[in-house]
C-alpha cells in the first residue's frame, strides 16, 4: 500500500506533473529541466527525488550531471503514464516547451552538460 501512496502522491502536484510532461519527449538533463520550469536546481532536485522514490522516472549520470526519463518498467507506469500525459495540457506546459526549446537551442554556450540524442 505504501507504494501505491508514494505513487500517486508523487503525481498530486503539478511541478511534478509539468517535470513528466517534459520527459514525455525523452531523457533530459537537470539543467534541462531547470530551464524549461525556471525554478532553482534544489527545488528541480526535490521534485525529480519523489519521482523517483515513487518509480515513475530512472535516472543516469554523466559527469556531474544527472539525467532523466520516465521508466516504463514498471506495468503501472506502462498503463498509467500513456493514458494520463497527453491529458495534461495547457498554457504552462506550452511554455515549459518554448523555454525548452529555446534553452536547447542555445545549450552550448551555457556548458551544463553534453547534448545527447533522447533515447
Amino acid at each position: 500500500m505504501e507504494k501505491v501512496t508514494s505513487y500517486f502522491k508523487a503525481l498530486s502536484d503539478e511541478t511534478r506533473l509539468r517535470i513528466l510532461k517534459l520527459l514525455e519527449d525523452g531523457e533530459l538533463c537537470v539543467c534541462d529541466i531547470t530551464a524549461a520550469l525556471q525554478m532553482t536546481q534544489p527545488n528541480i532536485s526535490f521534485h525529480l527525488s519523489i519521482l523517483k522514490e515513487a518509480g515513475l522516472i530512472k535516472d543516469r549520470k554523466e559527469g556531474r550531471w544527472n539525467h532523466y526519463q520516465l521508466d516504463f518498467t514498471d506495468i503501472m507506469n506502462r498503463v498509467i503514464l500513456p493514458t494520463s500525459l497527453p491529458r495534461i495540457d495547457g498554457a504552462k506546459v506550452a511554455e515549459d516547451r518554448e523555454r525548452l526549446a529555446r534553452f536547447k537551442k542555445d545549450k552550448s554556450a551555457v556548458k551544463c552538460c553534453t547534448v545527447k540524442a533522447a533515447g
